[in-house]
């Protein structure tokens, strides 16, 4: 039995051949439209350069491209330096934009909504 296990043969190249990877990294979204978010990161992003974003929208999930516009260091949490940037989203599908449309509504009319009581209770202070 051969010690390769490959299905094809690999072959050493010659120069400095170079590439990148795409790592998916936690972010907290702090506000969004169909057209770009604010986003938090525990690393910062380079202005100008393009990503993917997955976003979970309620139910929803989709991934769209997005352009840094503007980063800057947010916050000192626990130690860890956060980083606030903003982000425009590039030609994303109809698919995507219904969903992120549909996501921005529904955060609308919940923190419109008035507050409902369904029972309470007024504490007498002090009488």
């Amino acid at each position: 039995m051969p010690d390769n296990k490959r299905d094809s043969e690999r072959v050493l190249v010659p120069g400095d051949v170079k590439g990148e990877v795409t790592v998916y990294e936690p972010m907290t979204i702090l506000d969004m439209s169909v057209t770009g978010a604010q986003i938090e990161t525990k690393f910062p992003l380079q202005l100008d350069s393009l990503h993917e974003f997955r976003l979970s929208l309620g139910s929803r999930s989709v991934i769209v491209k997005g352009r840094i516009v503007h980063s800057k260091i947010g916050e000192l949490h626990d130690g860890v330096v956060l980083y606030r940037t903003g982000v425009e989203f590039i030609e994303p599908s109809e698919h995507v934009v219904a969903a992120m449309r549909s996501f921005v509504e529904r955060q609308k009319a919940g923190a419109s909504a008035p507050l409902k009581i369904l029972d309470g209770e007024l504490a007498d202070e002090g009488n």
